[in-house]
């Protein structure tokens, strides 16, 4: 149960620019003490700009997440349908793309409220697995993961600007 204060819901396409501005705000606060300045700017404008953001919000396939917290947009997630990776070929899964809390809302169970929903969504589309990627080096992320019972199945890679960097592949039964 969510607490009162905090409201999951689907987002539609008039938060597109909204949840444009909050990815790459969360994306930038998560990654950029770990990642060169020019990286991070590369990879901002060429793969994760605010135009190709605000696309992906009504695009098929995608169901975005809004949460709000006491009334303020706290965090977002990105679910999409028939991206499966090879290993995962022909099965009926769910992938978490994205899931970010803003950073002052960290440890306040945004997070959370975000995985509960994502599963509840897979379950209501009687998805068999639910599977993410997560940077290698992000271990708070995995340890959060891994706590919802997300277990490690393959990787890929994942290029923030000109940094070939390495993603787990987890996945875990609905």
């Amino acid at each position: 149960m969510l607490p009162s204060n905090l409201n999951i819901r689907i987002a539609t396409t008039e938060d597109a620019a909204l949840i444009a501005d909050l990815s790459q705000r969360t994306f930038y606060d998560t990654f950029a003490a770990a990642n060169t300045k020019a990286n991070m700017d590369k990879f901002l404008r060429e793969q994760f700009s605010r135009e190709l953001l605000i696309e992906e919000v009504g695009a098929p396939g995608n169901i975005f997440l809004l949460a709000e917290y006491n009334g303020q947009i706290a965090g977002y997630a990105r679910l999409r349908e028939d991206n499966n990776p090879p290993e995962l070929a022909g099965s009926a899964t769910l992938e978490i793309a994205r899931i970010y809390a803003v950073q002052e809302m960290i440890g306040m169970g945004i997070g959370k409220a975000l995985m509960q929903q994502s599963v509840d969504i897979a379950r209501e589309k009687n998805k068999k697995l639910i599977w993410l990627g997560v940077w290698e080096k992000n271990q708070p992320a995995i340890d959060f993961y891994t706590r919802w019972g997300f277990e490690k199945f393959s990787e890929h890679p994942f290029i923030v600007g000109d940094d070939v960097q390495t993603d787990w592949l987890m996945k875990r039964s609905v």
